[in-house]
């Protein structure tokens, strides 16, 4: 495999809004970690080497987790996952455009971005 993937230092917790607040309040108030907001409206946290994004979403009814790999490459690792039969979900969340990276989801519906690292 000539493709490389690697973990990166992003994971969402996609929250719904009736438990956002108490959310963002349990992190930061009851487990005392660290909170960045440079990416404000978002909120973040330091969670060791991770960042911890708390993202409110209003269309939905349970919260998820979302998990982040990087490429070096990206048009060639959505080949490869392609050929594997990775599904991509790029509908989920806009990323914009020109951005060098998508949504795909692994066999447990496990929502990840794969992306450049400097696709932001």
């Amino acid at each position: 495999m000539t493709t490389r993937f690697t973990g990166g230092i992003n994971i969402a917790m996609k929250v719904p809004p009736h438990q956002y607040e108490a959310t963002i309040a349990f992190y930061r108030d009851v487990v005392g970690l660290k909170p960045f907001t440079d990416k404000a409206p978002a909120i973040g946290f330091e969670l060791g080497p991770n960042r911890l994004w708390i993202d409110e979403a209003p269309m939905m009814s349970q919260a998820e987790v979302w998990l982040e790999l990087f490429t070096g490459d990206f048009p060639a690792a959505a080949d490869h996952l392609a050929k594997a039969g990775v599904v991509r979900c790029d509908a989920i969340e806009h990323l914009g455009e020109g951005f060098r990276g998508g949504w795909i989801t692994n066999p447990a519906n496990i929502v990840h971005m794969l992306r450049e690292p400097d696709a932001w």
